[in-house]
């Protein structure tokens, strides 16, 4: 077996151990330290004698280091007893511990930044040093961050998957840092919330799934395939940015996009609507137009009305006011825009937009000039200097 396919199968096999562990009430971060040096065994051992059973390989070593960290404690006794009290060893474990480990992780103790690195590092198989890549911090920043995280949960037992809502979260801001480097954790995003989607079925009833398994899972999957099926036309070469209404949609992943609109399909047959099924259906209206002239922005417009009454998130009502200046024109949806805080990150840019629209150029040079002093990325930034400079040579 060549040191690549290992890799592979150590980065997959990883979590499924880490969860059955924990499940078992092992303490989170013994459970991972011991998962880790289980993990450093099969890179000696299996290029040049691959196990039958990779999973089992891993749980029995993974077991036997966590059993000589227990009895290195000061409560020796106490916790080999309940080491013995294990039930003998048979067939591996199948079961999808998915759902319970990205509960742990996601803990509401965390802060999101603890629970994003947490999970990519426990439940996505990435490296420290490939998670401070990714947010461009120091590795030893990130390391602090994931030990720190250990600890805040450390000692509490965790037999039952937590609120699947938090855990979603979670996943929509890893999915929303997008590429950066070598990582990219849009990509990462996708993964793990298809294995939290491929483990829904068969997950408890409980708080945020009254029925077992919850449509947000699905809607959350959606929205991402749909989004991230236009990455390719979202940046020039150059790394310029591209606005949907101007990017090449011939680049677009069709196959992701038929994928996306068939999950979020069967979310929405289920008829318990969430906010991420309805973001997926908005995200699907902009995908199914062949010209950005062909938006059925009506459709989209009564979609934000649906998000603004289940949630009030004032990026959602931004959203909306842009969909409002489409169908009703632009001095309406300056209108709905006046309603909202202009202390938003993105204000100044609708507001550019709508009055351009508008044919109000001076207004719309002021708000584009004071969205790129506000752009929290250098091809956001560049791309509304443009727009303002465009503006000042037409005049």
């Amino acid at each position: 077996m060549d040191h690549d396919a290992v890799n592979d199968q150590m980065r997959t096999l990883a979590p499924q151990v880490l969860g059955v562990l924990v499940r078992r009430g092992a303490d989170f971060a013994t459970a991972e330290d011991a998962v880790q040096e289980a993990l450093i065994e099969a890179v000696r051992h299996w290029p040049d004698d691959p196990p039958d059973d990779p999973k089992a390989w891993l749980l029995r070593v993974a077991g036997r280091k966590l059993i000589d960290a227990q009895r290195s404690e000061a409560a020796r006794r106490r916790r080999e007893e309940r080491v013995h009290d294990e039930p003998p060893p048979g067939p591996t474990e199948q079961s999808d511990d998915t759902l319970l480990l990205l509960s742990r992780c996601c803990h509401p103790a965390l802060s999101p930044a603890s629970a994003i690195a947490l999970t990519l590092r426990a439940v996505g198989g990435l490296t420290t040093a490939q998670i401070a890549r990714a947010f461009l911090v120091p590795e030893a920043t990130m390391a602090q961050r994931i030990s720190r995280a250990k600890r805040t949960i450390s000692g509490q037992r965790f037999d039952r998957p937590g609120d699947a809502r938090a855990v979603l979260h979670v996943l929509y801001l890893i999915f929303n840092e997008g590429f950066t480097g070598e990582i990219s954790l849009a990509d990462e995003a996708i993964r793990l919330t298809r294995q939290l989607a491929a483990s829904a079925p068969s997950a408890p009833a409980g708080p945020g799934r009254p029925d077992g398994a919850d449509p947000e899972i699905s809607g959350l999957l959606a929205l991402m395939l749909l989004h991230h099926a236009r990455r390719a036309a979202r940046y020039t070469a150059s790394g310029e940015l591209v606005p949907l209404d101007e990017q090449d949609r011939s680049r677009w992943d069709t196959a992701m996009i038929r994928e996306g609109v068939e999950v979020l399909q069967d979310a929405l047959a289920q008829d318990r609507l969430g906010q991420y099924q309805v973001q997926a259906a908005i995200a699907a209206l902009h995908d199914d137009a062949p010209t950005a002239e062909e938006t059925d922005w009506p459709q989209i417009l009564e979609w934000y009305d649906e998000l603004a009454g289940l949630t009030d998130n004032p990026v959602v009502a931004l959203n909306r006011a842009v969909a409002v200046g489409q169908v009703d024109g632009p001095r309406a949806g300056l209108a709905a825009l006046a309603e909202i805080d202009p202390g938003l990150s993105r204000w100044d840019a609708v507001a550019a937009h709508l009055h351009e629209r508008a044919d109000d150029a001076a207004a719309a040079i002021d708000h584009y000039t004071a969205a790129a002093d506000r752009a929290t990325s250098s091809a956001e930034r560049t791309h509304l200097i443009k727009q303002a400079a465009r503006l000042r040579a037409a005049r």
